[in-house]
């Protein structure tokens, strides 16, 4: 299966639809008067359905399981054709467009099993998705597309050489698929006058300022105490978001200290400085905290 331990849980739906048509008019009598010899045709495919909804990561090996929270189906008659709708609903990592085709196909496939001893000639013509919605790819408006960034990487040992900067590489790989233009990437000490000077010097040009470490507990890590003297607005929002996120990762995100605010238009992300602390704090919050540009840029 494909790896999604990386996503977040969003709202996702997902509407199907599936064709049966009958070769006479007898057949849909029969249905709509319950005349039918194995039982009430509608309400058995909709149990059907719906168990196959639930089962359908049993019997598509690359489906992963996940709570089905609504599941909603109904059947139109139009002439001798009866026209399938399932709509599947969920809060989780992926989406549920399998589920409900496949629930559809199944409500057809009881249908046909039930009428085929009172009608030769049934047909299951197409089962297709209508609709689907959640995840990232509902998020691809908020783009960071015609907005300016600059990453500053806090930390003693890579400043030093002693270690290799591989959490800002993976922080300008983020920004890069997020279609932001970053202009400045500089690796500077645990110096809370240093960092100062370089957050007002980068603030006035850019859209967006990530500060990637000096959020531990020792002595030297400062970062978080250092940006709060310099911004305007505190948005405590956003770090709920990334420390929710890794703690359902791991129970250590408790000790995260990330802050987030603005200093004018400008947003501030002060972000962990391990690998996993910053892949993670990436994660949860692209693309979606780029819809507060939107708002910083809002004139009334």
């Amino acid at each position: 299966m494909v790896n999604i331990l990386s996503k977040s849980n969003t709202e996702r739906r997902a509407i199907a639809e599936a064709f049966l048509s009958v070769s006479k008019l007898e057949t849909i009598e029969a249905i709509l008067n319950k005349k039918v010899p194995k039982g009430d045709v509608f309400e058995m495919s909709k149990a059907a359905g719906l168990l196959a909804v639930k089962k359908t990561s049993d019997v598509i090996p690359d489906c992963h399981p996940l709570p089905v929270e609504y599941t909603k189906i109904s059947h139109t008659v139009n002439g001798t054709q009866i026209i399938i709708h399932v709509e599947v609903a969920t809060i989780y990592k992926t989406g549920v467009e399998v589920e409900a085709m496949y629930g559809a196909s199944v409500v057809a496939m009881t249908m046909y099993d039930m009428l085929k001893p009172i009608d030769k000639d049934i047909t299951i013509e197409k089962v297709k998705l209508l609709e689907k919605e959640g995840g990232k790819s509902d998020f691809r408006k908020d783009t960071g597309k015609g907005l300016k960034s600059a990453v500053l990487i806090v930390s003693d040992s890579i400043y030093n050489k002693k270690k290799e900067d591989v959490g800002g590489q993976i922080i300008l790989s983020t920004l890069n698929k997020n279609n932001l233009d970053n202009t400045s990437y500089e690796i500077i000490p645990d110096n809370p006058k240093i960092l100062t000077s370089k957050v007002k010097e980068l603030s006035s040009k850019i859209d967006l300022l990530i500060i990637s470490g000096g959020t531990g507990l020792t002595k030297t890590d400062k970062t978080p105490e250092t940006i709060k003297s310099l911004i305007d607005v505190e948005i405590p929002g956003i770090m709920e978001v990334a420390r929710n996120y890794g703690q359902n990762r791991t129970p250590y995100a408790m000790f995260s200290r990330g802050f987030a605010g603005t200093i004018g238009e400008t947003l501030v992300l002060v972000i962990p400085g391990s690998t996993n602390g910053a892949k993670e704090t990436m994660d949860a919050l692209f693309p979606y905290v780029l819809h507060g540009f939107k708002m910083l840029k809002h004139k009334k």
